[in-house]
């Protein structure tokens, strides 16, 4: 499928559906539920017009425009001075201290969001909703072609709202949220907003900004842009974790057993990255269109997997990304039973070369896709409230090199959701469902053998619950039951060579059935004055989990990897918590914790591989008008229940800390951020990770962060 048959197809899109947008100019909806006691104090929310950031109590994903204590599920929402204090260059280490969430963690350069143990195409990554376009979940080693600095706020929602965006959210749903469309008009001439940074650990500089202006009253203008340019990592010690230290030492070629005493310095680590974008959009009382254009441009290494047998290969491999896409989006109301009509739509065009050590291109990923979605949000009539829509997505890939390990390949999906609330004062109801086509096509290929393959899929996908409130406690508890279906991807399908990502040969199979899961989950949620705590226990059992299960055989000098179908089970809890200590004029001294655990385990053949342990975190801060301060120690225990061919992972424990001045005030965006994290220059390795023995986290790393809007 042409870029050029994308562009006219959506076009099309724009032109024949309604308009698509979440409101803007309705305020934020609480229904009386407390606010967590950092939002309370001013944390995570800003007053700035010209983005209406809202409270981080508040979800806007799907146009659900709610309050968490509202959504079945475990709900994160990071925005303002959490968000501005948690960002990173990779979208996975920006969210990596949200409750159930980790990351791949594949080097400083692609590190990529895992929800409740699940990654891939199990926990969408969207941008306003719309998929992100890249083909990271084609391999670890891929970066997400989303920038966290462009983020005005990001959520990852759970539950049955997540079956808006597809049936293969089984784990959730980050939704990262951005002013590059305009929503509303600036009161000023020319609005800015910009951030300026710096990391010590990877000697990390960074510089973003944008620029709204208004024109002839209801047009405004935008663009904005980024850089950032980081050296190889520093880390808290030796490169190579325990059991490949001893294994180097021991070897007798001397350049094996120098790797024994590697610290320090992660080689190959470094990373360019540059983005620029513009929009455009007409916002008037009745709805609003707008559109915008972004480039995103980016060069970094992939850890190097260090031989320690001889004869085995080190490759030091470089990755040139590069996306250019297209983004619409609109809403018109039309009153009565249908309250407003929404349609967002994207198109995209994608590449990426993995470069050798000596310069040259080894394989190169092409990938071009178009999505676009159409929603009808129902009037609220006496506590009942919904949305109903449509979506579809096309999605070409087509690998080409000497690890090519796919045939040329289109993926088409089609489906029809709707998600219904009621509120009947202590009892809360909410009911989600969702049909989805998959069509996947794969082209004749010589070179791995195979003739046109094709599949298609149904998929089936609900969730409901209710929740009741606990006397007037502020307290409520809810329940929710699901089933969902996904249809494997081209990956799981048609896989059939070497791939230097994970390490395997990977055969798919073209016989691959609907993986199905049911699932409950239980949630406590409430708040009260100075306090705000939520927690989420769920439990899932698969019918046909697909997983890649070693074979014994080797390929390539590869171990051979098989996709099949299993069953499987997890579960696990998530919780967090906030509560003020105490009142010092205008400072609240607040504490907060977050904790995580994931269980999982395939039917007659163990644990799950890559599944995070058990995670600790909590915090002090104290919130003032013009400064907060806050010391923060995060506790991750040791990973020993692992599956076959893999490896435990030692605990570790980091400290944090951090000091925020805000000198307008805690309500204006403005501030400046002095932080240091893994204070005692730990070395830390997340279980998640294909390159944990090979690749640690960052060592201490001191940060300073400036953030402006005129």
């Amino acid at each position: 499928m042409s870029f050029a048959r994308l562009l006219l197809g959506s076009a099309a899109l724009a032109c024949a559906l309604p308009a698509y947008a979440r409101p803007d100019t309705a305020p934020a909806e609480t229904d009386g539920t407390p606010v967590d006691a950092a939002a309370q104090a001013g944390q995570g929310s800003t007053t700035d017009a010209n983005h209406q950031e809202i409270g981080a109590n508040i979800v806007v994903t799907a146009s659900l425009d709610r309050p968490k204590a509202d959504l079945l599920g475990g709900t994160t929402v990071l925005s303002g001075d959490a968000l501005t204090r948690s960002l990173r260059p990779t979208l996975g280490d920006t969210l990596a201290r949200q409750p159930g969430v980790s990351s791949s963690s594949f080097g400083p350069g692609a590190s990529r969001p895992i929800l409740r143990g699940l990654q891939g195409d199990r926990a969408r990554v969207l941008t306003e909703g719309i998929g992100s376009f890249d083909v990271s979940t084609t391999s670890v080693d891929h970066a997400v072609a989303i920038n966290p600095l462009i983020a005005d706020r990001i959520e990852v929602l759970r539950g049955p709202a997540a079956l808006l965006f597809g049936p293969s959210a089984i784990g959730g749903v980050v939704n990262v949220i951005d002013s590059r469309i305009p929503r509303t008009l600036p009161e000023e001439p020319v609005h800015l907003d910009g951030i300026v940074g710096y990391g010590s650990a990877a000697d990390e500089r960074t510089a973003s900004g944008s620029v709204d202006v208004p024109v002839g009253g209801k047009v405004v203008l935008h663009a904005d842009g980024s850089y950032t340019k980081s050296d190889d990592l520093e880390t808290g010690g030796h490169i190579l974790a325990g059991p490949q230290r001893r294994a180097a030492a021991a070897s007798s070629d001397p350049d094996i057993a120098d790797l024994a005493n590697l610290s320090g310095t992660l080689p190959n680590s470094s990373a360019e990255t540059w983005q620029v974008a513009g929009g455009a959009a007409v916002v008037a009382d009745g709805g609003n269109l707008g559109f915008s254009v972004s480039h995103y441009d980016t060069n970094y290494g992939v850890p190097i997997r260090y031989a320690i047998e001889p004869g085995e290969e080190a490759e030091a491999v470089r990755i040139a990304m590069r996306q250019t896409r297209l983004d619409m989006r609109g809403e018109v109301e039309t009153g009565g039973f249908i309250d407003r009509l929404r349609f967002r739509g994207a198109i995209a065009d994608y590449r990426h070369q993995e470069l050798e050590d000596t310069g040259e291109v080894g394989t190169t990923f092409y990938s071009q896709g178009l999505e676009a979605r159409v929603e009808a949000q129902q009037a609220v009539r006496g506590g009942w409230r919904g949305t109903t829509g449509a979506q579809m997505l096309i999605r070409t890939l087509n690998v080409i090199g000497e690890e090519k390990f796919l045939p040329r390949n289109e993926t088409q999906q089609y489906s029809v959701f709707t998600l219904q609330s009621a509120d009947f004062g202590a009892v809360r109801g909410e009911l989600s469902g969702r049909y989805e086509r998959t069509e996947a096509v794969a082209q004749p290929d010589a070179d791995l053998g195979n003739g046109r393959l094709e599949r298609s899929f149904n998929a089936f996908s609900a969730a409901g619950g209710a929740s009741v409130g606990l006397g007037n406690s502020g307290v409520r508890f809810g329940v929710s039951l699901s089933h969902s279906e996904r249809a494997p991807t081209a990956e799981e399908l048609f896989a059939n060579g070497p791939h230097a990502g994970t390490q395997a040969f990977e055969i798919g199979d073209v016989n691959l059935g609907v993986e199905r899961s049911n699932g409950v989950e239980a949630t406590l949620k409430g708040g009260g004055d100075g306090f705000d705590f939520s927690l989420a226990a769920y439990h899932n059992w698969y019918d046909g989990f697909i997983y890649e299960q070693p074979t014994g055989e080797l390929e390539d000098g590869l171990p051979v990897y098989q996709y099949n179908q299993v069953d499987a089970r997890f579960y696990g809890l998530e919780a967090e918590a906030s509560a003020r200590l105490a009142q010092i004029g205008s400072t609240a001294v607040v504490v907060d914790g977050v904790a995580d655990y994931t269980h999982a385990t395939i039917k007659n053949g163990g644990p799950v591989p890559r599944i995070p342990p058990l995670r600790l975190l909590g915090g002090i801060e104290a919130q003032g008008v013009l400064a907060q301060g806050r010391l923060e120690v995060e506790h991750v225990t040791k990973q020993d229940r692992v599956a076959a061919n893999e490896t435990e992972t030692g605990a570790y424990t980091l400290v944090n800390a951090s000091l925020t001045l805000k000198p307008w005030g805690r309500d204006n965006p403005t501030s400046l951020l002095l932080s240091a994290n893994n204070l005692f220059d730990v070395v830390a390795r997340r279980h998640a990770s294909y390159l944990k023995d090979y690749a640690p986290l960052a060592g201490r790393d001191l940060r300073i962060t400036a953030r402006f809007a005129l």
